[in-house]
């Protein structure tokens, strides 16, 4: 085995002088995690205990990777699985949580009310800082054993063989003067690499996965007010033409908005003089919450669909954004990420515990068949959504006004949907089942 040392974050780092050859493998890891953002320190952290020995491959250092500014919505599920790894109850503190959902149609005066009691649960959801989950995943990953960290690293290459994959390593660029030089090394043997890099997954190019999808009209500017009257735990789903508008409640005196509009209208309210946002966003907002303030800056990002054909080969398994990427609408998309990697975590320590090879194709389609249904549901979903609820036309608009009615009057209907919405219908990962 290789050597540890200890790089500047306080992560260990093996190194490896000579490349082994395959025939003759002493494998330095059971698998790579090629990138440690949410998702792939989530995976990393639900192998605790697995036996499994785990390397994560970062490009960014940890200071960047941490600060950046997104909020997500957490489902029920997601909270249910890291309460399960053992990392939520020092997250739990740093949210904000909602116990209702307000899903409206613009102007329409039917409102359908989810609430805390229709799952018999004390709250619906959460939100959560990017930098809370990705901080506090890492330092469970701290006290780990089992997990090493390459960081900044990039993989440069992947060689795939019967009995393993040879992972191909280069240093990636400090961007702190301080920051202490490690090394690297130049090759890793594994028994399997997981790509947890992104919707631009290069893990995925080089394996020769295809996708499928499409860039939508839209984009999504978001931004963090602040309020005059308090949000009382509601978050908000409201459906105009241009695109869905979510109230997210983000702290006791803040909420984060997602404002979806055609590309040329989002960078329009990206470029807008404050006071002018303000008044447009107050109007958009609604009085509920009283004047409103912008904290920090806005920002835009285009709206995607995106699906891998496949999420596994020989050696190879794909998780979170370079599996599948969705319409933000209904804050899907970590949180189909966070049930990738519980799921696939599960999938690998039975397989580990009877024998078997982690990365032979036979194993991974277990992963494959369990998640890729699940998450085509709920990325037809987000597209159907958007699609039906953004346009005037009039047989739509008076279809999607009967069916809110519908979710409002009939109870079995409405827990139907929100389960679903939550995370909590079909198959649910051991760490999400609760004790």
């Amino acid at each position: 085995m290789p050597s540890v040392t200890r790089s500047s974050s306080g992560s260990n780092v093996s190194q490896l002088s000579q490349p082994v050859p395959p025939s003759d493998a002493v494998f330095d890891y059971d698998l790579a995690i090629v990138g440690g953002g949410i998702v792939g320190t989530t995976l990393a952290a639900a192998l605790k205990g697995s036996g499994l020995r785990v390397v994560v491959i970062e490009a960014q250092p940890q200071s960047i990777a941490v600060a950046k500014g997104q909020a997500y919505a957490l489902h029920l599920s997601s909270s249910r699985i890291y309460q399960g790894i053992g990392v939520w109850d020092t997250i739990a503190p740093q949210v904000e949580y909602f116990t209702q959902v307000h899903l409206s149609d613009a102007n329409c005066p039917n409102i359908v009310k989810f609430k805390h009691r229709d799952l018999q649960t004390p709250i619906l959801g959460y939100v959560a800082e990017h930098r809370v989950l990705l901080t506090e995943l890492l330092q469970f990953l701290e006290t780990c054993d089992h997990v090493d960290w390459l960081c900044p690293a990039q993989v440069t290459a992947t060689d795939y063989h019967r009995n393993g994959v040879e992972v191909h390593v280069t240093a990636g660029h400090h961007t702190a003067p301080s920051a202490e030089d490690i090394n690297i090394p130049q090759r890793l043997w594994v028994k399997m690499v997981v790509a947890a890099d992104g919707s631009r997954s290069q893990i995925r190019q080089q394996a020769g996965i295809k996708t499928q999808g499409w860039d939508y009209w839209q984009s999504c500017l978001v931004a963090t007010i602040a309020l005059e009257k308090s949000h009382n735990h509601i978050a908000y789903e409201r459906f105009w033409p241009s695109g869905p508008f979510a109230i997210l409640p983000i702290a006791k005196d803040r909420c984060r908005i997602v404002w979806t509009a055609p590309h040329e209208q989002a960078k329009a309210l990206l470029d807008m003089e404050e006071d002018q946002f303000l008044a447009l966003l107050q109007k958009r907002y609604g009085p509920q919450m009283g004047t409103l303030a912008l904290v920090g800056q806005r920002f835009v990002f285009p709206a995607k669909w995106m699906h891998s054909r496949q999420y596994i080969a020989q050696g190879l398994a794909l998780v979170g954004d370079a599996a599948h990427t969705c319409h933000p609408v209904g804050g899907q998309g970590l949180n189909l990420g966070i049930r990738d990697a519980a799921a696939l975590a599960q999938v690998l320590q039975t397989a580990y515990q009877s024998g078997q090879n982690i990365g032979d194709v036979k194993v991974l389609q277990q992963y494959q068949r369990w998640r890729r249904r699940q998450n085509w549901l709920a990325l037809g979903f987000t597209d159907i959504l958007n699609r039906v609820f953004s346009n005037r036309w009039v047989g739509l608009v008076q279809g999607r006004h009967i069916g809110l009615r519908l979710l409002q009057w009939i109870a079995p209907l409405r827990i139907i949907a929100l389960r679903f919405m939550a995370g909590l219908s079909g198959r649910s990962p051991n760490l999400a089942q609760q004790k």
